[in-house]
């Protein structure tokens, strides 16, 4: 029922968010809700068609959902795709959108990534521009940190730890930054931690996705490795 699923979001009910990136066949570009048990329950985009309209995707990446419902999607993978956050009702009605193409405040280049910290501000990995920006849920920005990498892949904890992972760092997109795990504070931007990639071959990256369970083990999820790679707290 895919085309290329990208992203995978689980909401405060347990319900599942899948964003389906790419169109095909009258599939993808869409953003789909499934129940723990994988019911169907709302559908965000038009099956199989980009565009920039306020129904549409165009490289949807991921999903938010606000402790009220409300729903972000971060629509967008570089080249010719959008670069915008697209924002929904708990029903799927469109609010608002925000966001071009380019390297200033509030602007994005791949929004590959996005959570949200207890207070409930929208934190997005805007890994073209190698930062994350932040935004209150009516789209105002309020910073932005280079001091987690290239973030492919960001989660915030219940107690506002931020983990970022990096897949792509090298000289040519973010000189002097090494690719990796970085574990950090959501409320003021301090790194703490550094879990680096040791990969010997520079085109293998750790990972792009990271999650972390209740007990503080962190999963990376990997690409080019073909893997899940555990690291347990100790």
């Amino acid at each position: 029922m895919f085309v290329q699923p990208h992203g995978l979001t689980i909401d405060h009910d347990g319900n599942i968010w899948v964003t389906d990136q790419s169109a095909k066949d009258g599939k993808g570009e869409q953003a789909i809700k499934f129940s723990p048990e994988g019911r169907i329950l709302m559908t965000l985009g038009k099956a199989g068609i980009a565009g920039s309209g306020p129904e549409m995707f165009n490289g949807p990446c991921d999903v938010a959902v606000a402790a009220n419902g409300d729903i972000f999607v971060a629509d967008g993978h570089g080249g010719d795709t959008n670069a915008r956050v697209v924002k929904f009702s708990k029903d799927g009605k469109f609010i608002k959108a925000w966001g071009k193409k380019g390297s200033g405040p509030s602007e994005f280049d791949t929004l590959h990534r996005l959570a949200m910290d207890s207070r409930g501000r929208l934190f997005v990995a805007d890994r073209g521009n190698n930062r994350i920006q932040i935004f209150d849920q009516d789209g105002n920005f309020i910073a932005q940190w280079h001091q987690f990498g290239r973030p492919s892949g960001i989660f915030i904890s219940k107690n506002d730890t931020l983990y970022s992972v990096d897949s792509q760092s090298d000289e040519m997109t973010n000189p002097g930054v090494k690719r990796g795990i970085r574990i950090g504070s959501a409320k003021d931007g301090s790194v703490e931690w550094f879990i680096p990639d040791l990969s010997p071959d520079p085109r293998i990256a750790l990972a792009e996705g990271v999650s972390v369970n209740s007990r503080g083990d962190i999963y990376a999820a990997g690409v080019s490795s073909m893997g899940l790679h555990k690291f347990v707290r100790n």
